[in-house]
């Protein structure tokens, strides 16, 4: 019985966290301070080779997910499958509802509030259906591999340093294709790429206290 409330306890933090990832993208897009790093790698590179932003990403994580696989396979289970599946529409049934907001160009009180509720969202999310242990999304796994590599490098040290990579990648592809790299970066972009990573690490201590107190 206690091992079947373990299960659902964990299966619940992981839907819970795939569910605030998704609402966290769409307030990315509310707030229109830019998008996520990893977006903005997927937007720079697929605007250079010529293809759809879908069909890159799709790639991106297929390449990322092999790596992954040879090295630090714990990270994929089924949240892996339900975050790839799952994130992109809850993402986009959010913007469909609020379509008319987003028509009227919300104000900049509106768009810093998106932002705020955005980077909490991502935080809190990675670090709920990390402590499911039920499998991470492919980019969110690159973190965990850095720290096991190195064996110095903390998760939220390097979860920075590879947001901040990808970031270089894709404003790198964009001036390549010729094109503005505000269309792939802004102020929501650089603050979730020095944020998102130690507040994911907070939150994970303060997750690990509460279920320590169940």
């Amino acid at each position: 019985m206690k091992e079947q409330n373990n299960l659902g306890v964990r299966t619940g933090l992981m839907l819970l966290g795939i569910l605030l990832i998704g609402l966290c993208v769409a307030f990315f897009r509310i707030a229109g301070f830019g998008v996520d790093p990893f977006t903005c790698m997927n937007l720079g590179i697929s605007s250079f080779i010529g293809w759809l932003f879908g069909t890159w990403q799709l790639a991106a994580n297929t390449m990322i997910l092999v790596v992954v696989f040879f090295t630090v396979r714990n990270c994929i289970g089924l949240g892996t499958i339900i975050n790839m599946v799952f994130v992109g529409y809850i993402a986009d049934g959010v913007c469909w509802l609020v379509q008319d907001v987003l028509k009227a160009e919300p104000g900049i009180l509106l768009r810093i509030v998106s932002l705020t509720v955005a980077m909490l969202f991502a935080s809190v999310g990675v670090a709920l259906y990390m402590k499911a242990d039920m499998g991470i999304a492919p980019y969110d796994s690159v973190a965990v591999m850095i720290e096991k590599a190195t064996k110095k490098i903390p998760f939220h040290i390097g979860r920075v340093i590879s947001d901040i990579t990808v970031i270089v990648i894709g404003v790198m592809f964009c001036l390549l294709a010729g094109k503005s790299i505000w269309t792939v970066i802004g102020a929501g972009t650089v603050c979730n790429a020095l944020f998102n990573g130690p507040l994911i690490q907070f939150f994970r201590s303060k997750i690990d206290q509460m279920l320590s107190q169940l």
